[in-house]
């Protein structure tokens, strides 16, 4: 494939138009790239898919700067009740409150209301443009560019880019054209129904999960009278890919509602995989989303872990074309993101193992387990709260610090510069972050060349009853409910250097910044240059 005059050129170019695709074009754009959407669809889909949205996904829509238009269209705030093998209340899982990342951790959704917020917000973007009816049929580098072919009904498009995003679902021709195609894991034999319903008379603000041995099942209350049903399925009852017969969805769902084909909003059979690329990365090319990794649905962890993606990669893009950072740093977006995927795959399998077990004995057992589990402190904080969740920890090229790796949370605070309480990320801001916690004020001035270096703000969190009086930061952090307190507490007498996707890249005392200048140097295009 060759450069063509008719090319049109941009800085990455997606494809895909899914929830996770257009999510990574409006993190692009709000950092000032430019981004071409491929679609081949000809609109957005009316298909619920996902159905739920968690508190990190929230926290990456309001760094895209569009997170109240989503919180229009979700359920917020709910949990996951179990229930028994005689479908007696078991116990009850939501986080608590208040919400560490500064959103509610588990939201229900219709992802047809998603997508076309998403495609509305980017329609009116300068720097974004969305090609439905386009399909990518064909990929190649050159020139340090990605060349991408696609047809449309108006004939063949050219594009070059810096980058490709594969967004491409489990499908993905660009995993295909570009991987190999290589995923490891596997499909499960079981095949199961889902249903999605109107006018369901269902308004509990929770998940059911049903660990009944003899029909496993899940109801998910949506927004307006939406409900989803899941049931599994025995031998003889269905095929991946069917439409279920509306008889066996009435039988199904009859201990709940009746139910008539009007009240459907979409029915199909399906067996779910649980696979992880081998590779995220091939040169110019990255996969997200589905195209990149899939998973049984118990956790809800699908979309959640395609806009984890988005998060950590698309920042690193926008480094990387800005001319900010050098294109090492993009090897991290495999290293981070494709074993925190690994673990929340494995997690969904163990949680369907267990919740969703036909063995009546297993079953049994797992109630009896539970039970003996919420008796004590920590077996109840650990269900209840969800602590069972596999948390992402950073080493490797992006952690200058053994004890760094970790995100930071979104507590409220009072800031002293605009004399206002906000979310600590509307404080901040979207870019690097340097926090200052309870140190001598004095000691600003050694951190003044890692500021500049990552064009970093700079935020002093004092602890006690004091409010020091400072020029060389941006600002003064406030504990307004403890929870500034909690997120910094181990940090005390300490610099904390934070990414743009929160996560901590340095912590270290005022003694130690030499260290940390030498270390992170190769992060940077102008540290690299200046050292070469």
């Amino acid at each position: 494939m060759s450069t063509r005059e008719n090319t049109t050129e941009t800085d990455v170019v997606i494809v895909g138009a899914g929830p996770v695709g257009m999510t990574a074009a409006a993190l692009l754009a709000a950092r000032g790239i430019r981004v071409i959407i491929l679609e081949q669809r000809l609109g957005t889909s009316d298909e619920p898919k996902a159905i739920s949205v968690d508190d990190e996904a929230l926290r990456t829509y309001q760094q895209a700067g569009i997170v109240d238009e989503i919180c229009s269209i979700i359920v917020p705030g709910t949990g996951t009740r179990y229930y028994d093998a005689d479908n007696e209340p078991l116990f009850q899982a939501r986080a608590g409150v208040p919400y560490r990342l500064g959103h509610p951790f588990k939201n229900p959704f219709a992802q047809p209301d998603l997508e076309r917020i998403l495609a509305a917000f980017l329609d009116a973007h300068d720097l974004v443009t969305v090609h439905f009816g386009t399909r990518m049929t064909g990929l190649d580098e050159k020139d340090a560019q990605a060349c991408v072919t696609a047809e449309a009904d108006d004939g063949t498009k050219y594009f070059s880019a810096k980058f490709v995003l594969g967004a491409d679902g489990g499908r993905s021709i660009v995993r295909e054209l570009k991987f190999g195609n290589a995923m490891s894991g596997r499909s499960y034999p079981n095949v199961w129904l889902v249903a999605d319903t109107l006018e369901d008379p269902h308004t509990e603000r929770y998940g059911m999960h049903h660990g009944d041995p003899n029909r496993p099942h899940v109801i998910v209350p949506g927004l307006d009278g939406r409900c989803r049903y899941e049931f599994l399925l025995f031998e003889g009852e269905g095929q991946p890919g069917d439409i279920p017969d509306i008889e066996l969805i009435r039988t199904l769902v009859a201990p709940y509602r009746a139910i008539e084909k009007h009240h459907i909003e979409r029915s199909v059979n399906y067996r779910f995989n649980a696979v992880n690329a081998d590779r995220y990365r091939a040169g110019r090319f990255f996969v997200l989303g589905d195209a990149a990794h899939m998973m049984p649905p118990f956790a809800g962890q699908g979309l959640n872990s395609g806009i984890r993606d988005s998060a950590n990669l698309c920042w690193k893009i926008a480094e990387v074309i800005q001319g900010k950072a050098p294109d090492s740093i993009l090897g991290t977006y495999e290293a981070e993101r494709k074993p925190h995927a690994a673990a929340v795959i494995a997690q969904s399998i163990r949680l369907g193992s267990i919740v969703m077990t036909t063995n009546q004995r297993v079953a049994r057992y797992r109630d009896d387990l539970v039970r003996r589990a919420l008796g004590t402190e920590d077996g109840r904080a650990f269900l209840e709260e969800m602590r069972y969740r596999p948390i992402a920890h950073f080493g490797g090229e992006l952690t200058a610090t053994a004890d760094a790796g970790y995100v930071i949370g979104q507590p409220l605070v009072y800031d002293t510069r605009s004399r206002s309480s906000n979310r600590l990320d509307e404080v901040v801001g979207t870019g690097w972050v340097l926090y200052g916690v309870d140190i001598d004020p004095a000691e600003w001035a050694k951190a003044d060349a890692l500021a500049a270096r990552f064009d970093a703000t700079r935020w002093h969190v004092p602890f006690g009853d004091t409010q020091p009086r400072t020029d060389a930061v941006d600002g003064v952090l406030i504990d307004l409910d403890g929870g500034l307190y909690r997120e910094f507490g181990s940090f005390r007498n300490k610099f904390v250097l934070q990414r743009p996707d929160h996560f901590t890249s340095a912590v270290f005392a005022p003694s130690d910044i030499a260290a940390v200048l030498n270390a992170t140097a190769v992060w940077r295009t102008e540290a690299l240059t200046l050292n070469s």
